[in-house]
């Protein structure tokens, strides 16, 4: 591991022309707006619910006593920190450093902003990480990380969503789905929003990892993260879990039906913490995973559901307003009510119409499903059916694809299946390209 030199304390005056340039860098990404955020966790917290009746404990999973950090709190005071620096007020941000590394030794982003400011007592700076130059070629590797590290975390809080915007992806979110969250590989940054009445929430947001090789996974062991839209399916027992993996894991449903379609193999994709030594991984640094501080991620598995939240993981986030997303949408309502009627009407020849040729279902073709849709057909008897906790999200790349969940129930029962659906439009017209009963 490659360590940070620090300089003794001497009794000289600090440069603030020195600590400014260490931070040069980094401040030139910042605005004032960045620093005027205030706290953004203001909401309350629900328990995860994973079908087991497992409740994780106050302390760490390894059994290590510790107190309560607050998610987002370590960003915050260094983001402090380069504040303070920048307006050249060095002792206090000497002092705020130290007492950071103390409560988060294994920050090592902090233990080299720490050492910065500490070597500025008695020399000038030329740039962040500015050790002696033996020690700069022995961690050239791990400097030019933690640097990429500071430079990702102050663009990510100066580029801030405009207030009430959402990602783009999130066109209709039911009251099932109480919470979602988004991933912005290009800024390593993942969103947490509570589903409200009024709509999507911003609760808050995070610095996170992504795959050593970048994004857009393709084939297994690959080292990227993959591209789309998918769901939390678990919440795992950190107990179960090796030390590497943090506090815990949330997989995801990677390859989704989209994944699968396009021929992309590879499975285990996880939002998990980080090892007892490591307060955070380098910008790119997992096998594919999507990798959060400890506490960042202990507040994600408190907060969000398993199966019914939804994960959004893109190059770059587009933010638009509510009815903007909504507006943008209509074709594909169009088409989804169509098959809501066929449905209702038993019109086979109306409803197989709106399904795509190369449509598959675990194995079964068109041709195989056009079977058991007559078969459901029969059952419904012209009945109208009701869509029930409809929700879709939008994924375009290529290809322009809907994500649509419903429970499917027909006039007079109480409940009915939960479908999925996976639209894809092809030209003008919208078409299904997997179905299948997901609960």
């Amino acid at each position: 591991m490659f360590l940070i030199p620090f300089m003794p304390r001497v009794h000289r005056a600090f440069s603030p022309r020195a600590v400014c340039a260490a931070f040069a860098t980094a401040l030139l990404l910042c605005s004032a707006a960045v620093f005027a955020q205030g706290d953004k966790e203001k909401a309350g917290r629900v328990n995860i619910e994973n079908g087991a009746n497992y409740k994780r404990p106050s302390a760490s999973p390894r059994g290590a006593k510790r107190a309560a950090v607050k998610d987002g709190e370590a960003e915050a005071r260094l983001i402090e920190i380069y504040k303070l620096a920048g307006q050249s007020k060095a002792r206090e941000a000497l002092a705020k450093a130290e007492r950071l590394v103390n409560d988060h030794p294994n920050f090592q982003l902090a233990q080299l902003v720490y050492g910065d400011l500490l070597a500025a007592q008695s020399r000038p700076l030329r740039t962040l990480g500015d050790v002696p130059e033996a020690e700069a070629r022995g961690g050239a590797s791990t400097l030019a990380e933690l640097r990429q590290e500071s430079l990702m975390r102050l663009k990510a809080l100066r580029e801030r969503p405009a207030a009430g915007t959402i990602p783009s992806q999130f066109l209709a979110l039911s009251p099932r789905n109480k919470h979602a969250i988004a991933v912005d590989a290009s800024r390593s940054r993942l969103y947490l929003f509570e589903n409200t009445e009024a709509g999507l929430k911003l609760l808050a947001d995070y610095y996170i990892s992504v795959g050593k090789s970048g994004i857009e996974k393709n084939v297994e062991g690959d080292s990227r993260t993959p591209l789309g839209i998918y769901f939390v399916t678990s919440n795992l027992d950190p107990r179960s879990l090796k030390d590497f993996y943090g506090s815990g894991a949330l997989p995801i449903n990677y390859p989704n039906q989209l994944d699968l379609k396009r021929g992309k193999t590879g499975s285990g994709i996880w939002l998990h913490g980080t090892p007892p030594g490591q307060f955070a991984r380098a910008p790119l640094a997992s096998d594919g995973c999507v990798v959060l501080a400890n506490p960042d991620l202990e507040r994600i598995v408190r907060t969000v559901e398993v199966r019914s939240t939804p994960v959004v993981i893109a190059h770059s986030l587009k933010w638009v307003a509510p009815q903007t997303a909504k507006a943008d949408s209509k074709s594909f309502e169009d088409a989804l009510h169509s098959w809501q009627q066929a449905r209702s009407s038993g019109d086979m020849v109306a409803l197989t119409s709106l399904y795509s040729s190369d449509f598959t279902s675990y194995g079964k073709t068109l041709t195989d499903w056009t079977l058991v849709l007559r078969g459901e057909a029969s059952k419904i008897r012209g009945r109208s059916v009701q869509l029930k906790d409809l929700s879709y999200l939008r994924w375009t790349d290529s290809a322009d694809t809907m994500v649509v969940t419903f429970g499917e129930v027909p006039s007079g029962a109480r409940t009915g299946p939960v479908r999925r659906q996976y639209w894809m439009r092809q030209g003008k017209q919208w078409k299904i390209f997997f179905e299948g009963v997901i609960g």
